[in-house]
């Protein structure tokens, strides 16, 4: 079943400037996230629970423990508790109407159209798209999604994978999907799964969700025609977009599609990128 929310208020256990400055910074050299002041509470919020499974009575003793042998598995939930993760299906539907209007009546039915969810937290960015591209093609013969396509959604967060890999939502998620594509794609959950609803299992075969820690070495993903990194900038400095940008880039194939966020701009950041509309940038030929 999906997780509940974190609590994002402060406990019982202070979080002194020092140590905030430590994990402030820890973060940012793990995942180029930066927690700017006033994110406190966020950090005593989400960290608290761990601090007392171990025994602990202060969070500098928790953070000794981050890469410590035998701590491999705890510096990665932590890592996960503090990453933001906040999503939701057909999110600024405008990229979608791009993708459905000019990006897939015009790409060769020859090879896949593989799209990238470089972000995609707990999945519902890749749902989106896989939607999208299933309902722009004909079915196949047994009514599964046809066309030649593929979706990757990657994400530093392993609890928000295992999220994404099930599909199981509350239904107060599906607000924004269109009726017809919620009951042609998704199941409605009964018993003890009453209140949820299930992405189908023949478009959960289509998506395939990986681990990626964007600021390091990339797993061997392939190239793409489209890469969705929306939300995701905002939360780094000027040197770490520039290096990621660079980075996502040798991802994407030449013509190629670079889609961000209507909240975020590329000014600065990369010079290849040729601006289509807000938000949808192309690498040229």
């Amino acid at each position: 079943m999906p997780e509940l929310p974190f609590n994002l208020s402060g406990g019982n256990v202070p979080l002194s400037p020092e140590e905030f400055r430590w994990i402030s910074a820890y973060l940012h050299a793990q995942t180029g996230i930066l927690l700017n002041d006033g994110k406190q509470a966020l950090v005593m919020g989400r960290l608290e629970k761990r601090l007392r499974h171990h025994g602990l009575n202060c969070y500098g003793d928790y953070f000794e423990l981050f890469g410590a042998p035998g701590h491999v598995v705890e510096t990665t939930l932590a890592i996960d508790l503090l990453t933001t993760n906040e999503t939701y299906f057909f999110r600024e539907h405008k990229h979608f109407d791009f993708l459905r209007q000019q990006v897939i009546p015009k790409h060769p039915r020859a090879r896949p159209l593989r799209i990238w969810s470089a972000a995609s937290s707990s999945g519902e960015e890749a749902y989106t798209l896989a939607m999208t591209l299933a309902e722009s093609f004909p079915e196949g013969s047994g009514g599964e999604p046809g066309g030649n396509w593929e979706i990757v959604g990657t994400d530093i967060s392993t609890r928000v994978l295992e999220t994404a890999r099930r599909g199981v939502y509350p239904l107060s998620a599906a607000e924004k999907i269109a009726p017809p594509l919620l009951k042609k794609h998704c199941l409605k959950g009964r018993d003890e799964y009453a209140g949820y609803f299930l992405v189908s299992k023949a478009l959960r075969a289509r998506v395939q969700f990986q681990y990626a820690n964007l600021m390091e070495t990339l797993p061997d993903l392939g190239q793409f025609d489209v890469i969705f990194l929306r939300n995701v900038m905002i939360y780094f400095d000027m040197p770490t977009k520039q290096r990621l940008v660079e980075k996502l880039l040798e991802r994407l194939k030449p013509g190629g599609y670079f889609m961000i966020s209507h909240s975020e701009t590329l000014n600065g950041i990369n010079g290849r990128l040729k601006a289509v509309q807000p938000a949808v940038y192309q690498l040229p030929v």
